[in-house]
């Protein structure tokens, strides 16, 4: 039987794969789990959602599962993924359930649970969790059940939260500022946050409706953030996805900035104040040879995890780092978040920007990023792949071509029975020449 959990909760088209029923069930095992070393009082649980239509419903499946288990629950209603793990940390709840999938298209959902501190759960917890959706348990009465009450300023809180990262005040005095809420979970607090920090801000799809997150807006489209700044003469705009954990930007001249650029900027600027601890950043293996180009160029090691903002977190706390990210815009500072969290990045970023009084792209262009092909390579068999002389052989032949100028990447996918083929080389045509090649090897093997 595959596994409940993937890289990121547990996601699904809504009422078909991921029903009520499982949502209670998970949230059952979560109370259990998580609230097992709560000693002398009930658990506590924060409940947050985004605004997709079937987040109603889960919502409700959630908070039932955790009130029948004997957990209290705070609802705090469509709110960020990090606002909730912050939430989790400023009530000392013992867990926090987000009920977002993120950036995928709104007829999926997902669950996301965190423990206390607001912290992702490792691979062992959640099979634990999930091992618990298949034993009995013995169901509270009478007194012993949960009871629900909303929190009311959550919003506020996580506000105040995140302009004190930035010293409060008004440092974005003077700046224009458009924000793409993806009609998501940031689509009232985003705003709210930037024009406290000083700036003027634009809001493009900020009005969810239940049916519209992600539809052709946020980080996944970025088309109508770069016409907005254009248009407005911006000095920057910024992306945020459905659950807001991340945080892509567009500069004034339209072009745009990944996670990598916000990543090298925010590194710099922390090496600069004397926060970067050990001169170090983490970053997955999907970060561009340019991004590591340019550390390196500044002295500042990378150290590599896999795919997964999870597998970031995981770095930054066994090294003790103060900074990490994903080329897709997941952005974590340990020292004010236990998740990556797209408002607080945005925030660094653009004070980066107002304190040195230099635009984005100039700032971007610190990271010159290498032309990438990536293909996703139909296989009858990951594992054989793996295994296969013949590509181990074509993967030797190709990264001695490249040399120092590019690298290669072969990673099976986790879902599906594909290989991803990432090839990075100083011009496209030479990218595309070897990406293709290696696919035909990997395609046979």
């Amino acid at each position: 039987m595959s596994r409940l959990f993937g890289t990121d909760g547990v996601r699904g088209l809504a009422n078909a794969e991921l029903t009520p029923e499982l949502a209670t069930a998970v949230a059952v095992g979560a109370a259990h789990v998580l609230g097992e070393v709560t000693t002398g009082r009930r658990p506590l649980a924060v409940v947050g959602r985004d605004p997709r239509a079937s987040g109603e419903m889960l919502e409700a499946a959630t908070v039932a599962g955790l009130a029948s288990a004997g957990a209290d629950v705070l609802r705090v209603g469509v709110l960020p993924t990090p606002a909730v793990a912050h939430l989790v940390a400023e009530t000392g709840a013992d867990l926090g359930v987000m009920l977002s999938a993120s950036h995928n298209p709104m007829p999926d959902n997902g669950i996301k649970l965190f423990a206390q501190g607001g912290h992702k759960l490792p691979d062992a917890v959640e099979d634990e969790v999930e091992s618990r959706l298949r034993e009995s348990w013995q169901r509270p009465t009478g007194a012993g059940i949960g009871r629900v009450r909303d929190l009311p300023d959550a919003a506020e809180r996580y506000a105040a939260h995140l302009l004190g990262t930035i010293g409060g005040g008004n440092p974005l005095a003077g700046m224009h500022v458009v924000v793409d809420c993806a009609n998501g979970a940031a689509s009232a607090v985003a705003p709210m946050v930037y024009a406290r920090a000083g700036a003027k801000v634009t809001a493009l799809a900020a009005d969810p409706d239940g049916l519209n997150i992600n539809e052709q807006c946020g980080s996944t489209h970025l088309a109508a953030l770069v016409a907005a700044v254009t248009a407005h003469g911006a000095d920057a705009g910024i992306a945020h996805d459905g659950d807001a954990d991340r945080c892509l930007a567009v500069a004034a001249d339209g072009s745009l900035v990944d996670g990598d650029a916000i990543l090298a900027i925010c590194a710099l600027a922390l090496r600069e104040r004397g926060t970067l601890r050990n001169d170090a950043v983490v970053a997955t293996v999907m970060s561009n040879l340019g991004f590591h180009q340019a550390m390196r160029a500044h002295g500042i090691h990378v150290a590599v995890t896999p795919v997964g903002d999870r597998y970031v977190l995981e770095r930054l706390r066994s090294d003790g780092l103060s900074l990490g990210g994903e080329q897709s815009g997941h952005v974590v500072f340990p020292d004010h978040a236990t998740t990556g969290d797209g408002l607080l990045t945005a925030l660094q970023l653009l004070t980066r920007m107002a304190g040195s009084g230099r635009p984005l792209a100039e700032l971007a262009s610190v990271v010159r990023r290498l032309p990438q092909v990536l293909l996703n390579v139909p296989v009858a068999d990951r594992a054989r792949v793996a295994a296969s002389g013949a590509v181990r052989t074509a993967v030797a032949g190709a990264e001695a071509e490249l040399g120092d100028d590019g690298r290669v990447l072969l990673r099976p996918s986790g879902t599906e029975q594909l290989v991803r083929v990432m090839v990075e080389a100083p011009t496209d045509e030479l990218a595309e020449a070897i990406a293709r090649r290696l696919a035909a090897v990997v395609g046979q093997a």
